[in-house]
């Protein structure tokens, strides 16, 4: 099962960054699917790809390079660095997805430009130490 729930994550977001195809998405994700975010704002299937839509004009030429893939039973996690095209800034992100039989059921995504991840590392000091 592991290995399938692997193949499935990398087979969506695959055909998504080649082909910009949201609705191919859809079929892949249950109807109950919900993506959160770091601050606690959740959303909906349809609210979720109506997002990914509007985000792929912006995002046309992002190059996504996977670093790695880890699974655990219906959980799948994924590093990768995205980049916009040319000189465009450079993010990584993790994203999170739990599997329910064979379908994309939740996704936690956390993102942090990689200009920032020096000053991220000290984010417990304050402006008095």
């Amino acid at each position: 099962m592991t290995t399938d729930n692997k193949t499935i994550v990398l087979q969506a977001l695959t055909t998504l960054v080649a082909t910009g195809d949201v609705d191919a998405l859809a079929p892949l994700l249950t109807d109950d699917f919900r993506h959160h975010r770091p601050d606690s704002a959740s959303t909906a299937k349809a609210e979720w790809l109506a997002a990914v839509r509007a985000a792929l004009v912006p995002l046309a030429g992002m190059r996504v390079e996977i670093h790695h893939v880890l699974a655990d039973g219906d959980h799948v996690a994924m590093y990768s660095h995205r980049r916009l095209p040319g000189a465009g800034p450079e993010i990584a992100v993790v994203d999170i997805w739990r599997l329910d039989n064979g379908l994309i059921a939740e996704a936690w995504e956390l993102i942090e430009p990689v200009s920032q991840a020096a000053a991220n590392l000290t984010w417990w000091r304050t402006a008095e130490h």
